[in-house]
């Protein structure tokens, strides 16, 4: 059964366009069929997988009716990933959507007939909590969480974890936190060890196992319209995406809890980045 994992935080710069691109690289590479929603108009998604949007159809024609999912997909040049793009016409969609009936599940009936064609589809959300982010948690199976290693780490998570319970209560009552992911970390510093532990100690076994470094070929990538799996391999940042593709394949909902992927692996890395 196909899975749908929002990639939400309402802070911007919390790696949420980095984590959506990535995580779909490596489970693309993992034989995994995924596409990838941008939901984000400032379409970043879409050029991080290098994809052209001249005479494409975006989210934005799906949402609003003026074309239908299936011819909205379209190929990447990278295995098993295939992607929805975004348009900046998505900045006055939540304007258009509240003239819409049932306007906060749009997203999720457009989704509904396809879900079963792949075996991941990552929403790449909007750096706000407006009606289209509202839209993603209700389309949602579960989320990813961003959150940089910096002193300010949790403000204004305690608000996206309220509204995550109220779409719970009021349109999608099976949607979990699949994991909080700790990015741009510093393992140089002590404000990092400590960011890693408030965030562990508040969101407990909520928290990924893997840590995402701070690391220059993460940044460069895009640039060059690639994932970071086909820009650089062997970088700090492209290990650590790939730890998270495996603790996103073999995280088990029922239990809530990671089945973690190689420790080992997991100390290695924050070894790496220290030195």
């Amino acid at each position: 059964m196909g899975k749908i994992i929002g990639i939400c935080n309402q802070k911007g710069g919390t790696g949420k366009t980095t984590t959506a691109v990535n995580l779909s690289a490596y489970l693309g590479l993992s034989h995994k069929k995924t596409l990838i929603v941008d939901m984000d108009p400032q379409g970043n998604a879409t050029s991080g997988v290098g994809l052209d949007l001249e005479n494409k159809n975006s989210i934005y024609d799906v949402i609003t009716g003026k074309t239908s999912i299936g011819d909205s997909i379209y190929e990447t040049h990278w295995p098993h990933l295939q992607i929805i793009p975004s348009s900046i016409e998505l900045t006055g969609g939540e304007v258009e959507l509240v003239e819409i009936e049932e306007r906060e599940t749009r997203l999720r009936e457009k989704i509904r007939p396809i879900k079963e064609k792949f075996d991941y589809i990552i929403i790449d959300a909007p750096p706000s909590l407006g009606l289209l982010t509202v839209n993603v948690l209700a389309a949602s199976d579960m989320l990813i969480i961003p959150i940089q290693c910096e002193y300010y780490a949790l403000e204004g998570v305690s608000k996206l974890v309220n509204t995550i319970e109220l779409i719970k209560e009021r349109l999608n009552p099976d949607l979990e936190i699949c994991g909080v992911l700790l990015v741009m970390a510093d393992f140089r510093t002590r404000l990092t060890l400590q960011v890693i532990e408030e965030v562990r100690r508040f969101f407990k076994r909520k928290v990924f196992n893997i840590v995402i470094s701070r690391n220059v070929k993460l940044a460069e990538a895009p640039s060059f319209g690639k994932p970071i799996c086909f820009y650089d391999r062997n970088c700090v940042g492209s290990k650590a995406y790939h730890t998270l593709a495996q603790e996103v394949i073999k995280y088990n909902l029922e239990d809530e809890r990671f089945a973690y992927a190689n420790e080992k692996q997991r100390l290695d890395l924050e070894k790496e980045v220290s030195t």
